[in-house]
């Protein structure tokens, strides 16, 4: 293979134009933290690899399986079986040989409280509900802006900033008191039912998703659904606020984030706090059903 010498600066001069070259210098000189390597994170962590951030810290419990090639960029023949975060660093230096990525193998509170003491900017990709938890609050304490995509059936985003209420307050999970790392079963589903009734609510989702599936999922009896172009697009969505932030330190997404709905064309923003009370217990009696049905 021919031996190619890698440019910085040519690598990312067709971004100039959309990016001045001052914000280019702040990309560079950013550190981000992505927990979550899979399906979100992962498009989230590509985008950021070719806007020319220049240090990643990226984390994963998992190796790459093959259910993963349907959505998960990093994912091919060569990775599967392959620790998700390592293999993400490979392909991510083929890109960016200058980048700095540093790999975690999971989450600890003490590991946790450097990094985010350390990065910019926070990403949460991780479906884990005790590491999202370890997020959230290390990075209220720390003073950090922490971005997200729900579990939506359309890709949405969300930006939460250390004086908003983190998902568990906002949305009311069974978890305010809880460790992270000491979380029952029942605080699990509660928790997940939580978020799926925000989702319902804020969001036409429900006409987008086999509903009966969706209620496999939410009684737990199913893995969660998922395909590439809502994945993909919600990752992206997250590398755009990542960018913003650190361009700009400035984005008008807030905690309680927005839906994008690519069948209608529109931008699907949270219903005022009438419509959503009105809503709320029809959705719940809704999500109830579906769970005792299964």
């Amino acid at each position: 293979m021919e031996n190619i010498k890698f440019s910085y600066d040519e690598f990312t001069n067709r971004n100039i134009g959309f990016v001045t070259q001052q914000e280019q210098e702040k990309l560079k000189n950013a550190t981000i933290f992505v927990c979550g390597t899979g399906g979100m994170g992962g498009a989230c962590i590509l985008s950021l690899a070719r806007s020319g951030i220049g240090h990643l810290i990226i984390s994963d419990i998992d190796e790459f399986e093959m259910s993963n090639l349907n959505r998960q960029v990093f994912c091919n023949l060569d990775t599967v079986n392959h620790h998700k975060a390592e293999a993400t660093k490979e392909l991510c230096l083929k890109i960016n040989p200058e980048l700095k990525i540093e790999v975690l193998h999971g989450e600890d509170e003490q590991s946790v409280d450097r990094i985010t003491k350390q990065a910019d900017v926070i990403v949460n990709g991780t479906d884990d509900l005790g590491a999202s938890l370890l997020l959230y609050r290390s990075a209220r304490q720390n003073n950090k802006p922490i971005i997200d995509a729900y579990a939506s059936p359309l890709p949405s985003v969300y930006v939460t900033r250390a004086t908003d209420k983190m998902p568990e307050e906002r949305l009311g999970y069974p978890t305010q008191d809880t460790a992270w790392n000491e979380l029952s079963e029942e605080q699990r589903s509660g928790a997940f039912l939580k978020e799926a009734e925000y989702i319902m609510v804020h969001s036409s989702s429900r006409h987008y998703v086999d509903l009966k599936l969706a209620g496999e999922v939410t009684a737990g009896t199913r893995s969660r659904m998922s395909f590439a172009p809502m994945v993909i697009t919600a990752g992206t969505l997250m590398a755009y606020e990542v960018t913003t932030l650190v361009m700009k330190s400035e984005s008008a997404t807030d905690c309680n984030g927005w839906f994008f709905n690519p069948y209608l064309g529109r931008v699907e923003h949270p219903k005022n706090k009438v419509v959503a009370a009105v809503m709320r217990p029809i959705v719940r009696k809704f999500l109830n059903d579906l769970v005792t049905a299964e």
